[in-house]
Formats: structure tokens, sequence, C-alpha cells
């Protein structure tokens, strides 16, 4: 007996990231068809229209079958860069033919470093605010650029309310998904006209890619955005993004497990006396979680916590057999991350640690262990 499927209702999470992007099904067709590695393709006989693929750095059938997919979680058209920072660096260009930029004082210091030390010189004005906390001038701005939550520090932002700050002032919004993810955050929905992530992190989750992308509902914006990489040459790898667009199919797992964990570590923290000021917006006592219930659809594996030196971190994770010592984060294998050696102004003993997918008692059993380390001295 046929069934019929009701098109008004939306694919789950776990659906849409399995089947988004996949071809429909052709006889004799590979179920799962690898990447195009081509940089050149055929152009035809002149006189002939010029074929959408005619060359690596403008096109490739990879990039679009991710595009599309995440385009779909998004709410918006897609764009692939080749890293986070192609994709942020693209994105404050545009806005700085605009006017000045206005970018988080504790959001990711690269974004801005790249400000001040390229788009500072030209003439752009760049100015700085916190997540949560002080206002800025929006006079003249072109771009704000907004990090919810924010990175490292897990701060909250009102996306529809900076949004309609940033548009009553003449400028565009974009927000930094990145821990958040897709799943978790829709920006654009919230009134941002871009939504910028590292594809590295949480969406390709298993640290062998670098990657990143930018989508956006403004057909003008996204073709800007397409003009930007290809002009500046920011083209992902085929292969890389048929690797990030395998990884998308468990994003929804993965999430699911590393939320799990970074709820059940939130409540160790807690309770332990090594560990000061934890952040994790998805507990019910944390600062943020009111505003993040609000405008989140789910959490993720991202948290933070203080121990009391440099050196008590170096214990921490000498004790850990399940923690790595390692950047980035959303990957499978849990890390932490001592972020004041990069330079952001925080305490020397501030963790960003990213939850993995191991078990929750065995994650849990191994970071208390390791706790215990840090006040045995």
């Amino acid at each position: 007996m046929a069934v019929d499927h009701d098109d008004t209702v939306p694919d789950g999470d776990g659906t849409r990231c399995v089947h988004g992007g996949r071809r429909e099904a052709t006889t004799g067709a590979p179920l799962h068809p690898g990447p195009v590695l081509s940089a050149p393709f055929h152009l035809g006989l002149p006189g002939e229209p010029t074929p959408t693929d005619f060359y690596g750095r403008a096109d490739n059938p990879t990039w679009r079958a991710l595009e599309e997919a995440i385009g779909e979680l998004d709410g918006g058209e897609c764009v692939l860069f080749a890293s986070g920072m192609a994709a942020i660096a693209a994105v404050l260009r545009i806005g700085a033919t605009r006017g000045g930029l206005v970018l988080p004082s504790d959001g990711y210091y690269q974004a801005r470093a790249l400000a001040h030390s390229e788009l500072g010189p030209l003439g752009v004005a760049i100015g700085e605010a916190p997540t949560v906390g002080e206002r800025p001038s929006l006079e003249g701005a072109g771009l704000v650029l907004a990090e919810t939550p924010s990175n490292p520090g897990l701060d909250v932002c009102d996306i529809a309310a900076v949004a309609g700050a940033a548009h009553a002032a003449g400028a565009l919004l974009a927000v930094d998904n990145t821990t958040a993810t897709p799943l978790g955050q829709s920006p654009l929905a919230l009134g941002a006209d871009f939504t910028v992530a590292s594809d590295t992190k949480a969406l390709s989750g298993h640290g062998d890619v670098l990657l990143g992308h930018v989508s956006t509902r403004d057909a003008e914006l996204a073709a800007a955005l397409r003009t930007a990489r290809t002009r500046g040459g920011a083209a992902p790898g085929p292969f890389e993004t048929w690797l990030a667009h395998r990884g998308l199919g468990t994003l929804d797992l993965r999430l699911a497990r590393q939320a799990a964990n970074a709820a059940a570590l939130v409540d160790v923290l807690l309770a332990h006396p090594a560990a000061t000021d934890v952040r994790w917006p998805g507990h019910p006592a944390d600062p943020a979680h009111a505003l993040a219930s609000r405008q989140m659809r789910r959490w993720n594996g991202v948290l933070r916590f203080t121990l009391p030196s440099a050196e008590a971190v170096g214990r921490f994770l000498a004790a850990s057999r399940l923690t790595g010592s390692a950047t980035s984060f959303g990957g499978l294998q849990s890390t932490a991350d001592r972020r004041e050696r990069w330079g952001d102004a925080v305490a020397p003993g501030l963790l960003r640690y990213s939850a993995g997918c191991e078990d929750t008692a065995d994650l849990v059993a191994d970071v208390r262990g390791a706790l215990d380390a840090v006040l045995a001295g």
C-alpha cells in the first residue's frame, strides 16, 4: 500500500543532515558519489554557452552539493570557503565597502586582528564591544559582527535585537554561528544578513578538514560572496568538501552526545572545588540560559571553566586519559584549550572544553579524576 507523504511537514534534523545535498537516485549511479577532482572542465565549442563548471576556482559540483545541504539547514544560500577565517574575511571586506566595522571584543581574536591590521590601515573605522553589556555606537557602521555564544566566553547576545539596531543604523549584521551550529541556532531567521561558521569544527566534526561557509537570504550578497571567493582565491578543495559533507551526515547524532556530555560535565564542574567560573548556556543556572533558550533550538558540547593557574591546567591535562590538549572544538574526541596562550584576555587557567562523543560515564569519571589531581597538586 502506498503511503502518502505530507510535504508540509519539515524533515527532522537527522534526516536533513543525512540527505541534504544528495542527488536524485538513478539506476547504476553511486549511492555515495565521490569528489570531482578537476581544476579545468570541458568548455565546448566556440559559440556554445559557457558551462556552470569551467574552472575549479569558480565552482565545482562537490561544492554545490554541500552548499545545498548547509543552505537548507541555515535557511539561506550557502557559499563555501577554504576556511572559517576565509569566510569571515570575505564578510568583513564586503562590510567595509559599506562603512565601518563593529566586532565583538570578546570574540575570536583572529577576526579582530584581521580587521585592525588589514582593513584599519585602509581607512576603515573599527569598533569593538563585548557580547554582553556595553552597547557600541553604530554611527557610520557598514557591518556588525556578532558571535553568540561567544568564543571562548560563551556569552549570548540577543540576535533579533542586534539585527534591529544594526539595520536601524544602515548596517548589515553577520553572526558567527560556529559554536551553536546550524542545528542549534538560525541567525537568518532572527534577522541576521549573514550567518558565518568555521566548518572545521562541529559541522564536519572529525578534525580532518579546514572549511568555512557564509549563508545569506539576499541574492546580491550571495553573488558578492561568490565573487569574493573567486577573486580572492579562497576556494575549498573538492576532497575536503566531500569529507565535510560526509561528516555532516552525523551532525545530529554527534551534537546530541556532545550536549549530553557537556550537561553531565557541567554538573561535575559546578560541584568541584578545583573549578570556578563554569559557563555553558545549556545549564539552567547559567547567566545566558534564559536568552539562549529563546533563540537556540539545541545545545552543543562547548563549555568553559577556570582552574587556579596554568600549572593547574597542566596537572589536569596530564591526569586526564580522554581529554586531548588541542585548539579547535566540535570533534569526536574531547579536547581542552587554554585560551590565554593565544592572546585572549582571560585568566591563565581558563579552559575552553569541547565535550566529545565518548561514553558519558567514562568522560565524567575521567574529568572528575583530573580535577582531583589538580587539588592534589
